[in-house]
C-alpha cells in the first residue's frame, strides 16, 4: 500500500523464498552486499533494535535478482479505465465482499462505530488489496527491502522502510519467517508498508500484537484508522458514476477543479441513472478517466483520501464503485 500502483493480487499462495529469489548474484556484489548490511546493522543497533532480533533478520540475507527485476521492469500498454474496472470490480468480488461483509458484520459494525469509516469502503479495500486476505504476497518482507535499499533506485526510501519492518519485528507483532509481502515490501492483508504500519496499525483484539497478517480486527481498525486520520469523513460518500448531457469544458474536469453540486446539475451532470443530482452542499470534482464519452464521476474529498491509500485514479475509483456493488443487495 501506499506505493506506486501494485500489480493486481492473485491467488498464489505463499512460496518459499527460493521460488522468488532469482539467480546468485555474483561474488563482486555479494561482498559488496556484505559491507552494506555490515553498516545498515550498525545504524539499526544504534536506533535501538536487539541484536537477537537482528540475528533473526539478517541471518543469510541476500538480494532478491527477482526483485530487482520487478522494480525496473516498464509497464507494457495500459489498461483503459473500463478494462480495470471489468477485472478489479468483477462479479465474484463482488459476491465475496457481500458474503464476507455479512459474515463479519460485528467486527465490521464495532469498526464503523469507532472510526466514522463505512464498512463497505473497508471491505472493498480488503478485497482489492489482498482479495480479502487470500493473497498477501510471497516475498520475504526483510529480504525484499534490503534488496531495494542496496540496489540504490529509491534507496533512501527503502532504507526506512527496511528499518521500519526491523522495528515491527523488534516489537514482536510478528515473526520473520511469517513477514511475507509484496516485492516492494508492502505486507498483509490491508498491504501495508512498513512505515504505514508503525504510524497506523492498531491492536483491536487486545493481544498486544499488531497483527495485519491473520487478525480481522486488528486488519479492519487499522484501516479505517489510516482513513480517519488521512481525513476521511463519515457523512460523505466517496463520489458517484455520473451521466453527461452535454459536453463539459476540458478545464472543469479533474481534482483542480470543484464546484457545488447545484453547479454540476446546471451544468447538465445527471446520475448514472440519469435522474437528478442530489440536494446536498458538497462540493465535488468531475473525472473522465477514459476521456470523453467514457465513464464519468463526480468525486468528493473522500476520494482525495482514497488517493492517499493509493495514488491511482483506477484504484480509488474501484474501491469506491466495489463498495457501492457490495452495499447494493447485501444491506
Amino acid at each position: 500500500m501506499l506505493l506506486a500502483r501494485r500489480s493486481f493480487a492473485g491467488a498464489l499462495g505463499l512460496l518459499p523464498l527460493a521460488l522468488v529469489a532469482g539467480p546468485a548474484l555474483p561474488a563482486a556484489a555479494h561482498g559488496e552486499f556484505e559491507e552494506w548490511l555490515r553498516k545498515l546493522r550498525a545504524e539499526a543497533r544504534a536506533a535501538g533494535i536487539r541484536d537477537s532480533t537482528l540475528d533473526r533478520a539478517l541471518a543469510g540475507l541476500e538480494p532478491l535478482p527477482r526483485v530487482v527485476e520487478l522494480d525496473r521492469r516498464q509497464p507494457e500498454g495500459r489498461l483503459t479505465f473500463a478494462e480495470y474496472r471489468r477485472r478489479v470490480v468483477s462479479r465474484d468480488r463482488i459476491r465475496r465482499g457481500r458474503e464476507l461483509r455479512a459474515r463479519h458484520r460485528r467486527i465490521l459494525a464495532a469498526t464503523a462505530r469507532r472510526y466514522g469509516v463505512a464498512d463497505r469502503i473497508l471491505v472493498a479495500l480488503w478485497g482489492i488489496e489482498s482479495s480479502f486476505g487470500g493473497f498477501k504476497g510471497r516475498f520475504n518482507v526483510v529480504a525484499a527491502l534490503a534488496t531495494l535499499a542496496f540496489d540504490g533506485r529509491r534507496a533512501a526510501f527503502f532504507r526506512k522502510e527496511l528499518l521500519a519492518a526491523l522495528r515491527i519485528l523488534d516489537e514482536g507483532h510478528v515473526r520473520v519467517e511469517q513477514m511475507y509481502g509484496s516485492w516492494a515490501g508492502a505486507m498483509g492483508q490491508p498491504q501495508f508498508m512498513p512505515t504505514t504500519f508503525l504510524a497506523h496499525a492498531v491492536d483491536a483484539d487486545g493481544d498486544g500484537r499488531r497483527d495485519i497478517w491473520n487478525s480481522l480486527p486488528d486488519v479492519f481498525a487499522s484501516m479505517a484508522n489510516y482513513l480517519r486520520r488521512s481525513g476521511w469523513d463519515r457523512r460523505y460518500r466517496w463520489g458517484r458514476e455520473v451521466r453527461l448531457t452535454r459536453a463539459v469544458d476540458g478545464e472543469r474536469i479533474g481534482l483542480r477543479h470543484r464546484a457545488a453540486l447545484a453547479t454540476w446539475a446546471r451544468r447538465g451532470v445527471r446520475r448514472a441513472d440519469g435522474g437528478a443530482l442530489p440536494q446536498v452542499a458538497i462540493d465535488a470534482s468531475l473525472l473522465l478517466p477514459d476521456g470523453p464519452g467514457g465513464p464519468a464521476f463526480l468525486v468528493y474529498d473522500n476520494y482525495r483520501v482514497l488517493l492517499r491509500w493509493n495514488r491511482s485514479h483506477y484504484f480509488a475509483l474501484s474501491v469506491g464503485l466495489l463498495s457501492d456493488a457490495i452495499l447494493a443487495r447485501s444491506a
